[in-house]
């Protein structure tokens, strides 16, 4: 599996191509990896609900099959759409996930930028007091019991309501974003188990629209790109970077 670029292009386009080509694929058909950047457009996924996009001013808003909720793409962001026979690759959907996980994590770690995932929240994340720290996350990825196995509703646990909803409650299965800022937004689908719509990671953006939304469908989530976090590098390194780490952690 080669990477494309295929530098700037419309999203509408892009979304119907991965639409046809994976109608049109066989099992024959060889994977693609599409690697582009698109004008600015709010993209909304099955999950997603109007009220996330509360001042789209001239972005279009456009709703897809992806999932997920509301994400912004623009200039200054590296998006790669993985067009991938799972059945063939040999591993199932969770783990197709993890993977391009942890090829944008690598990627990053090239620049010398620790990536961090959260648990119940796809994507990764960075420090915004330390991008390059190795510390682990208070609230890194742990198996909670659940309510079956405790024999008790969570909330009898000592959990708090309130920080339930604020992810700060250690017995909430809730994402706790404190410190972080997202960098790199996942969103997928699958059809006949072949992956099409894939990850954006923001390399040197103009962050201003995601102040209209609730990026992912949370609120005041921060969101940073490479440049704020003191990262000067071009789209064009990250994207050759980028794709040959989803290159390599995707294939069987």
């Amino acid at each position: 599996m080669t990477p494309q670029q295929l530098g700037l292009v419309d999203y509408l386009p892009a979304y119907a191509a991965m639409q046809a080509f994976t109608a049109a694929r066989t099992l024959a058909t060889p994977d693609e990896l599409w690697i582009c950047e698109h004008p600015p457009v709010y993209t909304q996924g099955l999950a997603g609900k109007a009220e996330h996009v509360f001042n789209p001013g001239a972005i279009p808003v456009v709703q897809t099959n992806r999932g997920g909720q509301v994400t912004y793409h623009g200039p200054g962001q590296v998006v790669a759409y993985p067009l991938l026979d799972l059945k063939r690759a040999g591993y199932f959907i969770k783990e197709y996930v993890y993977r391009i996980e942890e090829s944008v994590i690598r990627t990053l770690l090239h620049f010398g930028v620790t990536g961090h995932r959260v648990a119940g929240a796809p994507g990764i994340y960075v420090r915004l007091d330390d991008p390059a720290g190795h510390a682990l996350l208070k609230q890194r990825p742990v198996r909670l019991p659940s309510a079956t196995e405790l024999g008790s509703d969570p909330l009898e646990l000592g959990s708090d309501p309130a920080a339930q909803r604020n992810g700060s409650d250690p017995n909430s299965r809730a994402p706790n974003f404190e410190g972080l800022g997202k960098i790199a937004a996942l969103g997928i689908k699958v059809s006949r188990n072949c992956t099409y719509h894939g990850v954006a990671l923001n390399v040197a953006m103009d962050l201003e629209p995601y102040s209209r939304i609730n990026p992912c469908g949370y609120a005041a989530l921060q969101t940073v790109d490479l440049s704020t976090i003191g990262v000067s590098v071009g789209w064009t390194e990250v994207a050759d970077v980028l794709g040959r780490q989803l290159a390599t952690r995707l294939a069987p």
